[in-house]
């Protein structure tokens, strides 16, 4: 068995450091917010290189926060993609705002700044770029739009903890930044977080008023706002963590680059030089996917799907301006996608095995 993440794996080899911390929160008496995750914020913050880190409880309520304090409401439209994760959206219908999607480039398969333009209404309030599989989308042509625009960038960089585009990281280069810290994720806590990043002092302190029930102080709320915060067990867990996650970075872009010489032959497009790829999915583009998939499992070799029905197509999601075939790299990708296992703890004869068990497929397909 090769399973497609091992969560287990990694807890075993901070147990004590782990468990340390989080009796430490127990005896402390701190259960929500408090001194960890305040000390996680500054250590985050100073690790994206973000004058300000706000904690949340999850990446869903970083966006949705991301877009209040962005001025996003009813009846306002967000320029952003269909290949993501539903929260992308959800959080933009939550804002009662509408979700216009454009496509994404052939080779990083992030949001293509070609179609944002034509995608630009009298209601677009803000571009919602979306850094899929741990590559930042290219970001220096969608700001330039968005200040020709004056619209609010918003960073999706829920699968892109420490990817790069030019030296800076995610999270720094739009308005706000929004991670997630599900435990699958690099950096992942041991249940649900969040955080938003940004730079602009007035939306940090919006955010940080909307994710405490609108408070400026105990009992006196100036905002209508939202029970948001971050559990200090998991501040701590994720202190813990923050101490590994550059090995842990370091690990999966050396497994990335692995698979791609194991996997030359499949012709997966290499990052463009000016960003860093911190490999959060490492995914291959398979014409017969569905049944590569379900050779995989019968050998006992984990593999998933991000994602097999692109938002646009999803029932809760659909509009009538995107139906299906309006965005055909989108939709393509979807039906093509396979995940491979990429994890720190991943071992080298797995992923030999993972990419024997690869080659060996494709190979029976093509004759």
């Amino acid at each position: 068995m090769i399973p497609f993440l091992d969560l287990k794996s990694q807890y075993q080899q901070i147990k004590s450091e782990i468990d340390a911390a989080v009796l430490g929160v127990l005896d402390s008496g701190a259960y929500v917010m408090g001194p960890q995750v305040e000390a996680f914020e500054r250590r985050f913050a100073a690790w994206c290189g973000a004058p300000h880190c706000l904690a949340v409880n999850s990446g869903t309520s970083a966006l949705h926060l991301a877009l209040l304090a962005a001025g996003v409401g009813p009846g306002d439209e967000v320029v952003t993609v269909s290949m993501t994760f539903v929260a992308t959206a959800a959080a933009i219908r939550y804002c009662g705002a509408r979700p216009v999607f454009v496509d994404v480039d052939p080779v990083t398969w992030t949001m293509d700044p070609a179609h944002i333009a034509k995608a630009i209404t009298p209601r677009t309030k803000a571009i919602l770029p979306v850094h899929l599989h741990g590559l930042m989308a290219d970001m220096d042509p969608i700001m330039e739009i968005a200040r020709r625009h004056s619209l609010v960038v918003i960073e999706d960089a829920a699968q892109a903890h420490g990817a790069e585009y030019k030296g800076r990281r995610a999270g720094t280069i739009g308005d706000l930044g929004c991670f997630s810290f599900y435990p699958g994720k690099n950096l992942g806590a041991y249940g649900e977080g969040g955080a938003v990043t940004t730079a602009r002092p007035d939306l940090a302190h919006k955010i940080a008023l909307l994710r405490d029930w609108g408070q400026e102080q105990k009992y006196h709320h100036v905002l209508a706002g939202y029970n948001y915060r971050m559990d200090a067990i998991q501040g701590a867990i994720l202190n813990v963590k923050m101490d590994h996650i550059d090995a842990w970075t370091r690990a999966r872009r050396a497994i990335a680059g692995m698979y791609d010489k194991l996997l030359a032959p499949l012709g997966r497009p290499a990052p463009p030089e000016d960003r860093r790829h911190v490999y959060h999915v490492y995914a291959v583009r398979l014409a017969q996917r569905d049944a590569m998939l379900q050779a995989f499992r019968d050998e006992g070799v984990g593999a998933g799907v991000h994602y097999p029905v692109p938002v646009h197509l999803q029932e809760a999601y659909r509009d009538p301006d995107f139906p299906a075939g309006s965005l055909p790299r989108t939709e393509r990708l979807a039906a093509e996608f396979l995940s491979l296992p990429v994890y720190p703890e991943l071992q080298p004869e797995q992923l030999l095995g993972v990419a024997r068990l690869l080659k060996k497929l494709t190979l029976a397909a093509a004759e």
